[in-house]
């Protein structure tokens, strides 16, 4: 996937009311951001580099694993495919959504 599907793909999983309360960003490097607002109801998904409460960093093709469930969330951040800086709550969240 590339990032605008895995931002529609987010979107999808998000919906208008995810309950992370949080505001989230997924860093993919040079490839783009998904930015999260999940403190507004209904919560919006964007491509603005914004500032967030927790930021998941990792790879575009891993971004495209994740929501495609061929990789687990768990398993990633322990592989090191995934980097979470911040709320560490709001990750461990992000679980049920994705």
């Amino acid at each position: 996937m590339d990032l605008q599907e895995c931002t529609a793909a987010i979107r999808a999983k998000v919906g208008d009311d995810s309950g992370l309360n949080a505001l989230l960003k997924f860093d993919c490097g040079s490839d783009g951001v998904v930015f999260v607002n999940a403190l507004e109801v209904p919560n919006t998904v964007s491509n603005d580099n914004l500032d967030a409460g927790c930021t998941v960093t990792l790879a575009l093709a891993d971004l495209s694993a994740l929501l495609s469930g061929e990789l687990n969330p768990v398993n990633g951040f322990m592989m090191g495919k995934l980097k979470v800086a911040g709320d560490m709550s709001v990750a461990m969240r992000l679980q049920k959504v994705v």
